[in-house]
């Protein structure tokens, strides 16, 4: 169907002439100094005694907080509003925000998820209500029902963990395993499933085996298309056998349809649909963790759509909240076996957060916003190949729908076409087959505030050259993307940066994102990667 997507611009004010609460006045500002300082309030969006505005907040959050920051180091901006792809920093800037969107389907406070938030505020219901019945919570479990894939919906039973994707992996863990009696989880190299320990765990395949996907490079086999396919799943088949003294089959596997954190790598359908029949065939149940890519990301309402299969544990966060913290599993009837009182999550009846997910699921569906992903992503593959064309750096662009990896690859040397490998996830080997997920951040530096004048990155911080004194090409894939996501930033552009392969920009619009955005999307990052590229020459 058509989708008309408005934009309104950034602002203290909702539908209506209310007040979006976001920056309004000083006294919201921050704590600690005179609101002036902040750069978050009244006079000071302008800055003031000559400090650029949001100065301050920049300059107090390094020793306040924990080292382990991520995106503030690479980020170093103070929003104060946002709408739709847009967001406005405190001196006054936009930026076209394609971060964001793998958690707000509809972009920054989109109305209907605004209107459904204060819907609940307004009526004097319990914002936290355990796992009581609500109308709330009913109707959130109506609509999501709506658009699970066929085969499972008729059968499904939702349970609602604690506000992570994280909890919710854990949670489907411990399902299985309860429901099966055994310990084991196969999952498959590069993959992330969140930060938890037991998600942790399924990242590096303790207790239990890891198995590989089929694309060309990463394949230990080194074989792509249909051999590859039927190699990789001959792997994970014997994984499934392995029946050495003492050793039970897996309580579960674990899979993305598309790995998100590893640097945005689809698995092929085929493949899908051969581990489904595996497991199928052994009685193993397969859990889909649609917690990046659920609520028409890719292209479908959920990847696993692509393929049509169905799993038997269904994953989900991040978008289905609406921006709230929220998260779920879905299973089929027959692992129902939980007693009460198993799970116990203090967080799982935010009744916000279950409001704001209903509005944005019932959007995302009758507006057909997962259709026009794969419309939108198509176009932007094509276009970003293009590029990948002229830039040497640019060694692969890869995605579905709108979750979109453009991978740098570092030049080996004067004249020579980049490597295509960016070097493999942190931790990891080069060919993508490293050991367990590494934890976010590293030991990237502080960025610390912007300089008021030019915008560029402290000295001691800025990406350095990226070429010798003799020209000869010496940067990283990772150092390239670092370089890219600075050039995106002084040109309005937020890009993100896979934690997992640190050499892949990641691109996540919200699905509301409109044809014209899109080309000015593509035209800052074509600049950006300009701007490297002359760096390199």
């Amino acid at each position: 169907m058509a989708v008309a997507v408005t934009e309104p611009a950034p602002g203290g004010q909702a539908p209506g002439g209310r007040s979006t609460g976001v920056g309004d006045a000083p006294e919201d500002a921050g704590v600690g100094d005179a609101p002036e300082d902040d750069g978050v309030g009244g006079e000071a969006l302008a800055g003031v005694s000559g400090r650029p505005a949001g100065s301050g907040v920049l300059r107090r959050q390094p020793p306040r907080e924990s080292a382990a920051r991520t995106y503030a180091r690479a980020l170093p901006i103070v929003p104060v509003r946002a709408r739709g792809l847009t967001i406005e920093g405190a001196d006054g800037r936009r930026y076209l925000d394609c971060l964001s969107g793998g958690t707000l389907a509809l972009g920054h406070n989109h109305p209907v998820v605004l209107k459904a938030i204060r819907n609940v505020l307004d009526s004097g219901a319990p914002l936290h209500a355990p796992d009581l019945a609500t109308p709330v919570r009913d109707a959130f479990v109506t609509e999501l029902l709506h658009t699970l894939p066929p085969g499972l919906a008729d059968r499904a039973r939702v349970r609602f963990c604690g506000p992570t994707g994280a909890d919710a992996v854990d949670t489907a863990l411990g399902l299985v395993r309860t429901a099966t009696g055994r310990s084991r989880i196969l999952g498959f190299t590069d993959t992330c499933h969140d930060l938890s320990a037991g998600s942790l765990d399924a990242d590096a395949g303790v207790g239990g085996p890891r198995s590989s996907r089929p694309q060309d490079d990463r394949c230990p086999f080194r074989i792509g298309d249909e051999r590859g396919v039927e190699l990789a799943a001959r792997w994970a088949e014997s994984a499934l056998d392995d029946s050495g003294p003492g050793r039970q089959p897996p309580a579960g596997v674990i899979i993305e349809a598309v790995q998100g954190d590893a640097g945005v790598v689809p698995a092929p359908d085929a493949w899908l649909r051969r581990v489904r029949q595996i497991t199928a065939d052994r009685s193993v149940p397969l859990l889909a963790d649609e917690v990046q890519t659920g609520v028409g990301r890719t292209g479908a309402f959920w990847a696993v759509e692509h393929s049509g299969i169905v799993p038997d544990v269904m994953v989900l966060s991040q978008a289905i909240g609406g921006s709230l913290p929220l998260s779920v599993i879905v299973h089929h009837e027959d692992l129902d076996v939980c007693e009460p009182g198993v799970h116990l999550s203090t967080f799982r009846g935010n009744q916000l957060a279950m409001a704001a997910g209903t509005a944005t699921l019932a959007y995302v569906r009758t507006h057909g916003l997962a259709g026009r992903a794969a419309v939108l992503g198509a176009r932007m593959l094509d276009q970003l190949r293009a590029l990948a064309r002229r830039f040497p750096c640019v060694g692969e662009v890869r995605g579905r729908g709108l979750v979109i990896g453009v991978e740098m690859a570092a030049p080996v040397g004067p004249g020579d076409r980049s490597t295509r490998r960016s070097g493999g996830r942190a931790g990891g080997d080069a060919s993508g087959f490293g050991g367990a997920s590494e934890l976010i951040g590293g030991s990237m530096p502080d960025l610390g505030p912007p300089a008021h004048a030019s915008r560029a990155l402290p000295e001691s911080v800025r990406p350095r050259p990226l070429a010798d004194s003799v020209g000869r090409p010496h940067a990283t894939a990772s150092e390239l993307a670092v370089a890219v996501q600075h050039e995106c930033l002084e040109r309005g552009l937020i890009v993100d940066r896979c934690p997992g392969n640190s050499g892949v920009v990641r691109l996540l619009p919200p699905l509301t994102i409109t044809d014209e955005q899109v080309d000015a999307l593509l035209d800052r990052l074509a600049d950006a990667l300009e701007a490297v590229a002359r760096a390199l020459a």
